[in-house]
């Protein structure tokens, strides 16, 4: 099946990109993910990969050619085409000799393996790419062995980088037929570290003649019925919204299985630490399967839901046939699970499952895994901490009746009944009254940022007091004539903003970042502004700010703050920022000491606005007292960086330039 390869929008103020260079001809195959081709936008330049693994069929776009998003400049042989064409044959061929007599559904089966083998082909399992700037990964533990099954999207080994510890899923489901990267080792990313044989589709169809023995030939339609249903379709992916990103929780479904969706048309909500957006449908078709429910957190490129294919149908038609099958095997199963659940393998678990517990000193010996092979996931250390100590009190009657099932009833198997509750009296101690919530996505990441920039960054702070009468006096003024004038609204921050910008010229190491042992004196203005939401906060950034003029910065804080409550900001619009302002005199307070945003330097705070009796001299050296609008700026800066005397001389500069104001609003 022909999928189009687009021209990406890498951010929502561009329109069009340029392909600088193309890195496959015609007729190559390519890998999903891998580098396509390069194109060069005014804000970035960059490789773009394949949304589909195939044969390069078409290009549409030459090197040079400048072309809108969403243009198609190419067209991918999809692999799963010719497979699912090989084995339409196979499946339509099987009902005739299955119908001459039972014996004869057993030979049938047979050609169905080739046709799983050709489906099962090997897997690379590369070195993903983390962020941006990650250019290498540790793998630090592998999750399976050689030659255990592994199942689409589950963990498959653990990976360190500078900035994030992650447990990697598989990209298929089949048997690890090879690990060529050991624990410890250091890769670059798109590193080959393992290989997925096509296991899984042997074993998917290995069950399929047990029925048929059992059927007779009712089971080949079937067969063929799930073959046809399960074609291609378009796969949804949890999209990276940020360099740091990698995570996102899908907050709300805006479609459900079975809708008709158009391409860019939204089709669920997803909330990370930075942003909280609707995300649109890549394809249109039918939304056939949702794979990630609600409130569920998953890592980026995770496929969350399929548009069109048969997946839906083809999950129907295996249900019956699963249903049918030895139901003697499930009680076995569970008993082996429950087992494994609860000896050895409890220990297993994520990085983020490891911090959790540290955070609040939690005993992961005592917390019960769901996971794979007993592993401890992250809803199952929420649950221990939200119910206590519920999990070990489930566990206990369970293995207290397992051991009284496998002993001779009698006097002894029942003397260890009653100690269970007294092994779990200290959970039932008087718990704090109260609710325990866990933090939302965001609210756990914003406390990890503060944390973070507390121990990285010596914060100090120094507090001026700025006479803001003349302002107060012009907005009363003109602010009536201002809307009607550009169609907003004349607030006070694009004042305190602009006189920011003009101080930051002034002192460019206000305006610095920290990269590592050395400071970037960064060539633009980006102003961050801190927007407070019914669900967190968010810092929206003005680009180049320096270049803006007062109507201009106006309208931009106005449109950001706006879309950043209504959940409509782009990544780009979040990241980036030089220097950030935050406004908590809103709620009345008179100043206060903000924390810093990494990487950055410096941040302003900005107190509530009051009026004071204040000393003022007239021209001819006479003293009064006066009744004066005044404000309290408080300016917080990495010691590391920022002297005390710099500090000093922008928050006069910033000061006098409010005071004083002059220039023209618009």
């Amino acid at each position: 099946m022909p999928t189009d390869v687009l021209m990406p929008q890498m951010g929502e103020s561009i329109t069009e990109g340029t392909i600088t260079k193309w890195l496959k001809k015609p007729g190559d195959p390519i890998q999903r993910d891998e580098p396509l081709f390069e194109i060069s936008t005014d804000k970035v330049d960059a490789e773009i990969p394949s949304p589909e693994a195939g044969v390069l069929k078409e290009i549409k776009v030459a090197e040079g050619a400048t072309v809108g998003i969403n243009t198609v400049v190419a067209i991918i042989e999809s692999a799963g085409g010719a497979s699912a064409a090989a084995a339409a044959p196979a499946a339509t061929a099987a009902p005739a000799p299955a119908q001459a007599s039972p014996a004869a559904s057993e030979p049938a089966a047979a050609p169905a393996t080739p046709a799983a083998a050709s489906e099962g082909s090997s897997t690379e399992v590369l070195m993903p790419q983390m962020g941006e700037s990650i250019t290498e990964g540790t793998i630090t533990k592998w999750l399976k062995k050689v030659g255990d099954t592994v199942q689409r999207d589950e963990p498959i080994f653990e990976i360190s980088t500078d900035k994030v510890d992650a447990e990697i899923p598989s990209p298929a489901a089949g048997t690890l037929t090879e690990i060529k990267v050991q624990e410890g080792a250091t890769v670059g990313i798109n590193t080959v570290v393992a290989v997925i044989g096509g296991g899984a589709g042997k074993a998917a169809a290995a069950p399929a003649p047990a029925p048929a023995a059992t059927t007779g030939a009712p089971a080949t339609p079937e067969a063929k019925v799930g073959s046809a249903a399960a074609g291609p379709g378009t796969e949804v992916l949890m999209p990276q919204m940020g360099e740091s990103i990698t995570e996102g929780t899908i907050t709300k479904w805006l479609k459900k299985v079975g809708d008709t969706v158009q391409r860019d048309e939204p089709i669920f909500e997803i909330s990370t630490d930075k942003v909280d957006a609707e995300i649109p449908s890549p394809a249109a078709g039918t939304l056939t399967e949702i794979k990630v429910q609600e409130g569920a957190t998953v890592g980026i490129n995770t496929v969350v839901a399929v548009i069109g294919g048969g997946a839906g149908q083809a999950a129907a038609a295996l249900a019956p046939a699963a249903t049918t099958g030895a139901p003697s095997s499930a009680p076995a199963s569970s008993e082996t699970m429950v087992g494994s659940a609860s000896v050895g393998e409890r220990g297993r678990s994520s990085p983020l499952v490891r911090k959790i517990a540290s955070e609040n000193n939690v005993d992961l010996s005592q917390v019960a895994g769901t996971g794979s092979a007993g592993r401890i996931t992250k809803e199952d250390i929420l649950g221990h901490l939200s119910g206590g100590a519920k999990p070990a009190a489930v566990a206990a009657p369970a293995a207290a009746a397992t051991t009284g099932a496998a002993t001779t009833p009698g006097a002894p198997s029942s003397a260890p009944t009653p100690s269970a509750p007294k092994a779990a009296s200290p959970a039932a101690a008087q718990p704090q009254p109260g609710e325990l919530v866990p933090m939302s996505k965001m609210r756990t990441i914003i406390a990890q940022r503060m944390v973070e920039s507390k121990r990285t960054s010596p914060h100090v702070h120094t507090v001026f007091k700025v006479d803001m009468t003349r302002i107060v006096k012009l907005r009363e003024k003109e602010k009536n004539k201002y809307e009607q004038r550009n169609g907003v609204k004349l607030t006070y921050m694009p004042f305190i903003t602009r006189a920011a910008v003009v101080a930051l010229r002034k002192h460019p190491v206000v305006n610095s970042s920290v990269k590592g042992d050395a400071i970037l004196y960064n060539k633009n203005i980006n102003v961050g502004i801190a927007v407070a939401l019914e669900w967190g906060l968010i810092v929206p950034v003005i680009k180049q700010a320096e270049e803006k003029n007062f109507l201009g910065v106006t309208r931009a804080i106005i449109d950001l703050a706006d879309r950043a409550r209504s959940k409509k900001l782009a990544p780009d619009e979040v990241s980036g920022g030089t220097f950030t302002l935050t406004n908590s005199g809103i709620f009345g307070e008179e100043f206060g000491t903000p924390i810093i945003n990494q990487p950055q330097v410096a941040i302003l705070g900005i107190g509530g606005m009051t009026k004071e009796p204040v000393v003022v001299t007239d021209k001819e050296g006479n003293e009064s007292i006066a009744i004066h609008t005044v404000q309290r700026f408080t300016l917080g800066f990495d010691h590391r960086i920022v002297d005390g005397a710099d500090a000093g001389k922008f928050m006069t500069d910033f000061k006098q330039y409010l005071e004083n104001w002059s220039e023209d609003i618009g």
